[in-house]
């Protein structure tokens, strides 16, 4: 979850998200927001016929309004594990205005808040027993034995942008190949019961991935941080996760280029130096 975007998106994102209340018959309960990334989408509570749901509202250039994003929840849906908890999808809805694509999908509603609320990074040592954990290792495991024809992360990418950002000569190459959430971070995780959320990007990535970005956006906190490398020891603690943990670190110091997690930057260039002396 972000913060409100600029008053003409979030005016725009409104008035659509309340144009697919009117098309899937709901009607929002309270005044709850839920905001992604730049206001790409907007999500509320609502009332239907069948009971209380999620109503999320995702808004495109309407040149780039299909594909791999586009149809993510759909096909997790269709194909995701029952050991993959998360909120089932009843509904959606597809239409272009002006120069935008809307894609309005209404999920069955989960009570249980996100770890982080308003972005990925986490700031304090969450309180997460053992069923949490174990419920998201068996998650991790059951999603990286689907196969899936899908795409989270393309060796080309890495090809070219592992030795820029991590400033070295590096064999690039992938060792093992597995299915991932692709974007696993503490804001599409809820507790204190486990649901996954926000399948848009699911497919295949270095083994591994899942939990390599769930411990990159944990590094602020060291001991959560270190939970994480012991909770998904069995994924991280193997040479397929330390290059997954490269992989992520090399996508996050990207995104410090363009002004994003910058409070990450120094500690993912000293767990860098230390998955290297680690060979």
């Amino acid at each position: 979850m972000y913060s409100e975007p600029e008053p003409d998106t979030a005016e725009r994102m409104r008035q659509m998200h309340a144009a697919a209340t009117v098309a899937l018959y709901a009607t929002p309960i309270g005044s709850r927001e839920a905001w992604g990334w730049r206001g790409r989408t907007l999500s509320r509570p609502v009332a239907t016929s069948s009971g209380d749901g999620w109503l999320r509202l995702v808004s495109a250039p309407a040149d780039k309004a299909s594909g791999k994003l586009w149809d993510g929840p759909q096909e997790a849906e269709r194909s995701m594990p029952p050991a993959v908890p998360r909120p089932r999808l009843r509904e959606r809805r597809t239409w272009a205005e002006g120069e935008y694509g809307y894609l309005a999908e209404l999920y069955d509603k989960v009570t249980a808040p996100t770890v982080t609320i308003h972005e990925p990074i986490l700031r304090a040592v969450p309180d997460l027993d053992d069923t949490w954990w174990g419920t998201l290792s068996t998650a991790l495991d059951a999603i990286a034995t689907l196969p899936s024809d899908r795409v989270a992360v393309r060796q080309e990418y890495l090809d070219r942008a592992m030795p820029r950002y991590l400033g070295i000569p590096i064999d690039t190459t992938v060792p093992a190949w597995t299915t991932a959430h692709g974007d696993l971070h503490w804001a599409n995780l809820t507790s204190p019961t486990l649901a996954v959320l926000d399948w848009e990007g699911w497919g295949i990535a270095p083994a591994g991935y899942d939990a390599a970005l769930l411990h990159a956006y944990s590094l602020l906190v060291p001991e959560a941080a270190a939970d994480v490398l012991q909770r998904l020891g069995h994924i991280l603690n193997t040479p397929t996760g330390r290059f997954a943990e490269l992989v992520v670190i090399t996508e996050l110091l990207q995104t410090t280029t363009r002004g994003d997690n910058l409070e990450l930057e120094e500690p993912l260039r000293h767990r860098l130096e230390h998955l290297l002396q680690l060979g």
